[in-house]
């Protein structure tokens, strides 16, 4: 079927490969350019105005550049899993929310003057509670990624099992769609912003817009599975990763210490749906 060929072409292991080998290579180029800049502007070669100045006014700033790619690689790498399962599909959002977190430190470490009086309600109170909830959306990330997912979806019939899957490809190209032009537009409305000296950097830059269409996708993947199961506790389950993944749409474009607050919820959240429909499970097949 074309579908089934499309997604093969697009999102297939064969295109995943050659998509990781790309983007590895434009990782380090861009990184040593970005680096260049920086030495250039130091040596007064070059003249940044603005915004744009955040850029590069550390060596640190130089690991923006390679981070983003990187994010953007996860992000194909979180279409890729969305036929897969539901707790797949969460736990790589919350892989490519931990990497935006991390930029974000690497961001603050890079402003952050040594020369200034350290206080712990200041930036440095920020950085401390920024790594405090990396940990946590860390740990999230991999408890998702260990789990197994079990559910009553997977006790249908093979052929209305691939007809869901089917409709999930559907879905996941119809994203890509979505991310590449969102991406595209993203990038072009920042680099002109940056010439301009407006260009700041930010995390809403790209992922608050792509993670509003994500939570939409869930959410129609969600509503299809109630065709193959009306099992409460799998149909809840499913929910409240939808409501953590919210979460974490709304700490992307929230300021400071809400968004760290919100981060750490979210993680909270998840692990709890996780470990509570993973308990619920083992129960069942030792009741069964």
């Amino acid at each position: 079927m074309k579908i089934n060929y499309w997604y093969r072409k697009l999102l297939g292991d064969d295109a995943d490969d050659k998509v990781r080998a790309g983007v590895l290579i434009f990782s380090v180029l861009a990184f040593m350019t970005h680096l260049l800049i920086y030495v250039l502007y130091q040596l007064d070669f070059i003249i940044i105005n603005g915004e744009a100045k955040t850029l590069v006014n550390s060596p640190l700033s130089s690991l923006y550049t390679p981070f983003s790619i990187l994010l953007t690689y996860e992000t194909y790498q979180l279409i890729r899993t969305l036929p897969s399962s539901f707790s797949n599909s969460v736990g790589k959002q919350y892989e490519v929310v931990t990497l935006l977190v991390v930029r974000d430190v690497f961001k603050r470490l890079a402003d952050f003057s040594t020369k200034d009086e350290w206080t712990i309600d200041g930036e440095l109170g920020l950085i401390l509670l920024e790594c405090l909830a990396f940990l946590i959306l860390f740990f999230t990330a991999l408890s998702y990624r260990r789990s197994s997912d079990v559910s009553e979806i997977s006790k249908v019939d093979d052929d209305e099992l691939d007809s869901f899957v089917h409709s999930k490809r559907i879905i996941s190209l119809m994203l890509f769609v979505a991310f590449l032009g969102m991406a595209a537009y993203s990038f072009g409305t920042w680099s002109l912003a940056v010439i301009d000296g407006k260009g700041g950097v930010d995390r809403e830059i790209f992922f608050s817009d792509f993670f509003t269409i994500l939570i939409l996708a869930d959410i129609l993947i969600l509503l299809l599975s109630y065709r193959f199961t009306v099992d409460f506790a799998n149909l809840a389950r499913n929910t409240g990763f939808i409501l953590s993944t919210v979460i974490l749409r709304v700490a992307i474009s929230a300021p400071g210490i809400s968004a760290v607050v919100l981060f750490t919820l979210s993680g909270i959240l998840g692990l709890a749906i996780l470990r509570i429909s993973s308990e619920f499970v083992k129960d069942k097949k030792n009741n069964s």
